[in-house]
């Protein structure tokens, strides 16, 4: 039988033919270029009754019409892209089958459809497909983003995990306090000034992964050197502008037609700068150890405590240096850094931002910090639990405004079956979350902001896969755990010690930018004034 994927990469393949010849043909010789479209069109009959036909003997599920020639549904995509994949799904079913160029995408957009893709077939959806920035940042597909699952995976996202367990975590709570500390201070200064809101918890949060993977700062006071942090920043920036896919993921001729060659010279130079800066953070953990081991003077219990997690991955490189070279050190670091800082950024924005625009809410958590933190000390991490209220607003963020509204892609290795529906092997999985926590199917007013639809739901017993923001399966995010504490501790802080107002009478725009975290469009920009709560909070930080 010929498969869903040989007959259309034999359509593909004449049909970028027929481009070339195209692009080719004199412009003076009408009837040759007659006869290369009279080609093209017959390939693409026939390729149409190929598929038909497969139709009928294998049950695949609905795709949108037309799949326009070479390009297939990729005319369809319009930013932001979760709405405009609700929009098709809500037309043609949760389950459907698009074409995005050269590429089968099985796109999902119910609780059901995502069980059985990453429940009942979780093993097969369990790799990642082969794109662009998986070859380049994802170290030829071995990061642990990238990497095919197996042993290799397994071992990594084991070491992902013990780096975030709750021990670990407890381990540098001192460091993520100290932060904190930090960025109040910073907003005591900016009090009644417009405040970038965006930029002083970005730069708070890479301070945050950044000490507790190489025990450095490089914004505000105390930082690396000058010329160190402008290196940092720059490579954030572009790791997060080339993050993501191209067209030429899906169109592979496009390399050779519009010159995507360039974004791949942009994806190499990108790394061998990642590379360089973190080849440099190793080798001084080397020379500390080195400087100890000479003077042979152990640490102090303090600093045993603030073990930063290359430390950890240079005494595992002590015992099989084989396996964790450098190189698996340098990828585990950056998938850390990069996957735990633009996510809770954009989640702590967008909390704050629903806030602003829903004051009864804001007073609400103020006065519940207020009376189980009391006035006299400021929030902590052990407080978290007992700030339900809060809770129940961070997932009510994260249920608007998941941290990836399109989970990261995975990849099917083997035929398998999803609803009923057969999917062939190769095929890209796209589980629209954010469809699934807007769905009015699963949530009562979903459009609206209501935290306290959780506390209702903690009674009921819980919220099932209609409530994903981290994913689910193999593959769910193992920074989770990490991700929640620090939105509560930022967003507890941020209301206890500051009055906060919109900029004039305009409610907060809401609209979303594209992207692999789903940002605000527009950053958003506020007012702060401290509270009494702030000056004792700082007095009692500066004497401890």
């Amino acid at each position: 039988m010929i498969s869903f994927n040989f007959g259309h990469l034999f359509f593909t393949a004449h049909s970028g033919c027929c481009l070339l010849l195209l692009l080719q043909a004199p412009k003076n010789q009408p009837q040759k270029m007659g006869w290369i479209f009279l080609y093209f069109f017959f390939f693409y009959a026939l390729h149409v009754l190929i598929l038909r036909l497969l139709s009928r003997v294998q049950k695949r599920p609905p795709s949108p019409f037309p799949a326009l020639p070479f390009v297939g549904h990729l005319h369809l995509l319009k930013p932001p892209l979760h709405r405009t994949f609700a929009k098709i799904s809500d037309r043609y079913g949760p389950i459907l089958l698009l074409r995005f160029g050269s590429r089968p995408v099985l796109l999902v957009s119910s609780p059901f459809a995502a069980d059985q893709c990453l429940t009942k077939n979780d093993v097969i959806f369990a790799n990642r497909p082969r794109l662009l920035a998986g070859k380049h940042l994802g170290y030829d597909y071995t990061s642990l983003v990238w990497a095919s699952y197996g042993d290799h995976w397994r071992n990594l996202r084991r070491i992902a995990s013990h780096l975030l367990s709750s021990t670990n975590l407890q381990a540098l709570s001192s460091t993520r306090a100290d932060e904190v500390h930090s960025l109040l201070h910073s907003l005591h200064q900016k009090s009644d000034q417009i405040v970038d809101v965006r930029t002083v918890l970005f730069e708070f949060m890479l301070n945050v992964m950044m000490t507790m993977i190489g025990g450095k700062r490089y914004f505000g006071d105390n930082t690396a050197d000058a010329e160190e942090s402008r290196n940092f920043q720059e490579i954030v920036s572009e790791t997060f502008r080339l993050s993501g896919t191209n067209f030429a993921d899906y169109l592979p001729i496009l390399k050779w037609i519009i010159g995507s060659r360039r974004i791949e010279r942009s994806y190499i130079n990108l790394r061998k700068r990642r590379d360089g800066f973190m080849q440099n953070l190793i080798e001084e953990h080397r020379e500390i150890k080195k400087l100890e081991m000479r003077t042979q003077s152990p640490l102090s219990g303090e600093t045993k405590k603030k073990k930063t997690m290359i430390e950890v991955m240079l005494s595992l490189q002590e015992s099989d240096p084989d396996y964790y070279t450098d190189e698996i050190i340098t990828s585990l670091m950056l998938v850390l850094l990069s996957a735990g800082t633009d996510t809770t950024v954009a989640t702590m924005e967008w909390a704050m931002s629903l806030l602003l625009n829903h004051p009864h809410a804001l007073a609400k958590v103020r006065a519940e910090i207020d009376d189980v933190v009391g006035q006299e000390r400021h929030v902590d991490e052990s407080d978290l639990e007992k700030l339900r209220y809060l809770q129940c607003v961070i997932k009510e963020t994260l249920r608007m405004y998941p941290v990836g509204p399109l989970l990261v892609p995975h990849e099917s290795s083997a035929d398998c079956t999803v609803g009923g529906y057969h999917i062939p092997r190769g095929t890209m999985l796209l589980v629209n979350v954010w469809a699934i926590h807007n769905d009015g199917r699963n949530w009562e007013e979903p459009a609206a902001f209501r935290p306290e639809r959780f506390l209702e739901a903690a009674a009921g017993g819980g919220d099932g896969l209609r409530y994903v923001p981290f994913g689910f399966g193999r593959r769910g995010c193992p920074g989770e755990t990490l991700a929640v504490k620090v939105v509560g501790l930022v967003v507890g802080s941020l209301i206890q010690c500051f009055e906060w107002d919109r900029i004039g009478e305009e409610m907060v725009d809401m609209a979303e930018r594209t992207g692999l975290t789903m940002p605000k469009a527009h950053p958003l920009q506020a007012k702060c004034r401290p509270r009494p709560i702030l000056y004792r909070a700082i007095r009692s930080y500066s004497h401890s």
